[in-house]
């Protein structure tokens, strides 16, 4: 990469480029908002939990990490309702869903134990829901999906038993509602992160 020769008032140089930062966890008191893991609407009887730890390369848990979820509505819509992000017209906070509308979108801090959770409805055409993780230490954040079966997916038929394992989230036991997903960001049983071009 080049670098260019500036000049200013106070003399000329060259410069490299600007350096990257990491992705968090700065962010933790902005992206947040009231009710981002209820992408459910309230009380509808097909909501199922998904939920598990963020981890780093250690194996100790990430308190500070982001994790985003997008996903189609179950008859496979991907179009989306607005409204996940709604704000307040006068403070212009962000006020959070109406409770009522399936936006398809998530987006929910870790707790002091690297835990997250969102209630939705199964995804419509996919096996999977998408996951975004954004944590300290990360120059750009990292996407993978959990799958809530083990299908012939081609992604999922690509990779060797070990690494496919890292994709797909367990059922609960003594529940069909709900599914774990941990995510470990490197290091022994790391989840298969997806590079999108």
């Amino acid at each position: 990469m080049s670098t260019s020769t500036h000049t200013s008032g106070s003399g000329s140089g060259s410069f490299g480029p600007t350096p990257s930062q990491t992705v968090g966890p700065f962010y933790g008191y902005a992206l947040p908002f009231e009710g981002g893991g209820d992408i459910a609407p309230a009380g509808h009887p097909d909501t199922l939990t998904l939920h598990g730890h963020v981890y780093d390369g250690a194996g100790h848990p990430v308190p500070d990490a982001i994790v985003e979820t997008w996903q189609p509505a179950p008859d496979g819509s991907r179009a989306g309702k607005p409204g996940s992000l709604r704000h307040d017209p006068v403070t212009g906070r962000v006020v959070g869903r109406n409770g009522v509308d399936f936006t398809g979108f998530g987006r929910v801090p870790t707790d002091a134990d690297g835990h997250w959770a969102v209630r939705t409805l199964p995804p419509g055409g996919v096996p999977y829901i998408s996951v975004a993780v954004f944590a300290r230490g990360l120059l750009h954040h990292l996407c993978t999906r959990a799958y809530l079966e083990d299908t012939g997916d081609a992604l999922l038929t690509s990779l060797d038993a070990g690494r496919r394992a890292t994709l797909i989230a367990a059922p609960e036991s003594g529940s069909s509602r709900a599914y774990r997903f941990d995510i470990r960001l490197q290091g022994e049983g790391e989840t298969v992160f997806l590079e999108f071009r």
